[in-house]
């Protein structure tokens, strides 16, 4: 397996946190798996949010799938599947969810990727979140080993 790819980012205000993800949201396809990791609070939902309205084609509200696990929405060419584990207390209950058979066709958005074990998927781009040098900022590393990740990440930051 190659290394690990990474990239810093540190972004001064959620409206940066926001921007970040529409150009990345731009860039994702069928079959693409973001791995969201952090503390409560580092910004996983905000980003999770603003790259998944940045892709609808009507807006929606976006929630928080705390305590649905799994929110669903029509994408362009592909369901979006954002998920929250923090919940869950076994791996066996993200195939009860159907995750892993939305790995393969939809784009998915996975919080608190810790709870899937070996069922995380190892082409996946992981986004570690932790907090910045003030309240509004975060900084963010992307992580990959797929060298699909690569162009895709190059130019995403302004």
């Amino acid at each position: 397996m190659p290394d690990d790819i990474t990239h810093h980012h540190d972004l001064h205000s959620p409206d940066a946190t926001a921007d970040l993800a529409a150009r990345l949201g731009a860039r994702l396809r069928a079959g693409d798996v973001l791995l969201l990791e952090g503390p409560i609070g580092a910004g996983k939902t905000h980003f999770a949010r603003a790259l998944i309205q940045s892709l609808l084609s009507v807006p929606e509200d976006v929630p928080s799938p705390t305590f649905t696990l799994v929110q669903v929405y029509d994408g362009p060419g592909a369901a979006i599947w954002h998920s929250d584990l923090y919940r869950l207390t076994h791996p066996d209950e993200v195939a009860e969810l159907g995750l892993t058979d939305a790995f393969d066709d939809a784009i998915c958005l996975v919080e608190w990727p810790d709870r899937l074990g070996d069922l995380a998927p190892k082409s996946a781009l992981h986004l570690s979140f932790a907090p910045g040098a003030h309240d509004d900022a975060r900084r963010l590393t992307l992580r990959w080993s797929d060298p699909r990740w690569t162009g895709r990440i190059k130019g995403i930051a302004p």
